[in-house]
């Protein structure tokens, strides 16, 4: 069984694949663009849109390629948000886990970038102070459970930005460096 290890980004980048996952505000384009030019990662992200039958295949599909991926997912996050906002995922813990064991093969880890409750909450949204800090709090609570759980099928490694001294040069970077939907960043 595989644990949530708390580390800095040192243990991150000797891996070949990692799974970018964290809160809205939580600095991962940049550290996907400083992943991509300091240290040789792919970065890819899967469409927007899950296949309704079938909803790990774009995921499973982006780890078949070859080299070092950094792949800016949505699929924790869907664990997340999708009962928070819709009642369910439409990702199944079956599905999960089967992809989590997918990028475990494959030498990889789930990184689950941090950003401290303040800093999410303090995001412009326009919505009513005491519901966003509420959402908040249980999105943090939410992405803590799924990684928890995933954690026994591949390894997570959990980045606080605050902790990491790599991560203030790799938010320095931002997606007018190449980031975007669905393409890759040149190395």
């Amino acid at each position: 069984m595989t644990g949530v290890a708390r580390m800095d980004l040192h243990e991150a980048v000797r891996r070949r694949v990692l799974i970018v996952e964290g809160c809205g505000g939580a600095a991962r384009a940049g550290l996907l663009t400083w992943l991509a030019h300091h240290h040789g990662f792919t970065v890819e992200r899967p469409p927007r849109e899950l296949p309704a039958l079938d909803p790990a295949r774009p995921y499973r599909e982006l780890l078949r390629r070859g080299g070092r991926l950094a792949l800016d997912s949505g699929f924790v996050g869907e664990l997340v948000y999708g009962p928070l906002r819709r009642g369910h995922s439409r990702v199944t813990w079956i599905e999960a886990f089967d992809f989590a064991e997918a990028v475990a093969e494959r030498g990889g880890a789930f990184l689950h970038l941090t950003a401290p409750p303040p800093a999410l909450a303090g995001r412009p949204g326009g919505r009513d102070a005491t519901a966003a800090a509420a959402e908040t709090e249980a999105v943090a609570a939410a992405y803590e459970r799924a990684f928890a759980t995933l954690a026994q099928h591949a390894p997570v490694l959990t980045v606080r930005p605050g902790a990491a001294k790599s991560l203030a040069s790799a938010v320095s970077w931002n997606s007018a460096h190449g980031l975007t939907q669905g393409r890759r960043i040149p190395r």
